[in-house]
């Protein structure tokens, strides 16, 4: 008999293949790694450029100075608790409201849906933004980090989208049942909306985990509402400052420049410290994808 040759075609195109995940997993890791490298790297040695992948003098002096504050700690729980609270809070609410706009049989969807959409191309500025809040009560108040941004005209659409695309039928089912509106919302549209749900609510996670300058406007002059990407932006910002002065502190104690932090060094630390808690988190997320398309994926 004679024998069969491998096809060259399979083995060029695998070979391809890995070779380009591989190079789109070295340019999407390298900026991470270069900065967890520079973060645990000596200060002073990083000036002189050349970290890469790894450290050239190991040093934690760049987290210490990051929580030689106690501040730091406090700042950090209340933004894990503005950052769970506003996700779950306005994920519901948007939804709702997406929920009431995508409805045929509901007349006025028309009109809120693009009094909502207009809330994305226009607004008062931030003077009198700020004059709403003050006249709310909100300000050193922990709701300002809650209910200016409840509803998300962008968040909206995203659900409202994917819920025109659910059968008619599920909810013409509800119905004969002897299920309401709520019953319905709850117990068949969101479960069958995981997907865009889980997306929106990362969204609205690194917005609020990231968010800083609502602080820096409203919350300033309260320690305990401080939240931690506020605190480290100070952190930041003295650092930068200090740095202006350190030819004259090698002058005079040679010892002050091994334990200088730089404001690259400092810088990589924030950004780590920062980053962690919503990488950590993010992985978990990716079960309820998964999860919210098996559910999803019905025939009519």
């Amino acid at each position: 008999m004679r024998r069969r040759t491998p096809q060259l075609e399979p083995v060029v195109f695998h070979t391809l293949n890995t070779a380009a995940m591989l190079l789109l997993a070295v340019v999407t890791l390298y900026p991470f790694l270069n900065t967890l490298a520079v973060s645990f790297n000596s200060g002073v040695d990083t000036i002189r450029g050349g970290i890469y992948l790894w450290p050239r003098e190991w040093s934690l002096q760049n987290y210490q100075a990051v929580f030689v504050s106690g501040t730091v700690y406090n700042a950090f729980w209340v933004s894990v608790a503005r950052t769970v609270i506003a996700t779950v809070i306005s994920l519901f609410l948007t939804s709702m409201l997406a929920y009431t706009v995508s409805r045929r049989e509901y007349i006025f969807r028309k009109p809120i849906t693009i009094i909502v959409v207009l809330t994305m191309y226009f607004n008062a500025g931030l003077i009198p933004y700020y004059f709403l809040i003050k006249d709310l009560n909100l300000l050193n108040k922990f709701l300002v980090y809650i209910i200016p941004g409840l509803i998300s005209a962008f968040n909206m659409i995203v659900i409202r989208t994917y819920m025109q695309q659910l059968p008619d039928g599920l909810i013409e089912s509800a119905k004969i049942d002897g299920a309401g509106d709520f019953r319905t919302f709850i117990s068949i549209i969101l479960p069958l909306c995981q997907p865009v749900l889980a997306t929106v609510a990362l969204f609205i996670a690194v917005g609020q985990w990231n968010s800083w300058f609502d602080t820096f406007l409203f919350a300033s002059s309260k320690q305990k509402l401080s939240t931690l990407q506020y605190e480290l932006m100070k952190l930041l910002s003295s650092t930068m400052v200090q740095s202006t002065s350190t030819a004259a502190q090698y002058g005079a104690d040679p010892s002050a420049k091994l334990n200088q932090v730089t404001p690259v060094s400092i810088r990589a630390a924030i950004t780590i410290v920062a980053s962690v808690p919503i990488l950590v988190v993010y992985p978990f997320l990716q079960k309820y994808f998964v999860h919210g398309l098996q559910l999803g994926s019905m025939k009519d």
